[in-house]
């Protein structure tokens, strides 16, 4: 995975234009622009979050203006506009969440990683941010790791402090 800097000019891969030609052929001519949300994961695995050049050499390579690239990269949450851990951890904030422990998780993080909600670590394997509704009201608190979106479900500090250890493990 590559980090590339906000204003950086970015050029993309031979892979990784050959996985968005692939993406491109599913959908007919002139219908390309569907081809928009998976070729944003791709980019997002890519480079742990979606930055303005890299939306617009999207643009680009779809033929599309920019604006119609951000206009969706900021629509939906799940694309990261700033850079992200490799683990990105999301945990849930909504009503029954909190109810049963999310702030006190959320606030866990905080201590255990040494960094506030939407820093990352100086590592750069652990990023965190509060999300809304994951639909697992009655399993919370819960959590998901991106960009695989692997659940956790029923979480307390100690299963954070064993996922954390895990994580890094497997790094």
């Amino acid at each position: 995975m590559l980090k590339v800097e906000e204003q950086t000019p970015v050029e993309f891969s031979s892979e990784l234009l050959a996985k968005f030609d692939e993406i491109k052929s599913r959908y007919p001519e002139g219908k390309h622009k569907s081809a928009l949300l998976p070729l944003l994961h791709l980019v997002q695995a890519e480079y742990l979050w979606v930055s303005t050049p890299a939306m617009d050499k999207v643009a680009e390579y779809l033929n599309i203006q920019p604006i119609e690239v951000y206009e969706v990269a900021t629509f939906y949450t799940m694309y990261f506009l700033k850079p992200q851990g490799k683990y990105a951890l999301e945990v849930c904030r909504t009503g029954p969440c909190c109810l049963v422990g999310a702030e006190k998780i959320l606030k866990h993080l905080e201590e255990k990683l040494g960094v506030k909600e939407g820093e990352v670590t100086a590592d750069g394997l652990f990023s965190f941010r509060g999300v809304e509704c994951l639909a697992a009201c009655g399993f919370g608190p819960v959590l998901q790791i991106s960009p695989e979106y692997t659940f956790y479900e029923n979480l307390t500090t100690e299963s954070v402090d064993k996922l954390i250890e895990d994580l890094k493990n497997k790094s």
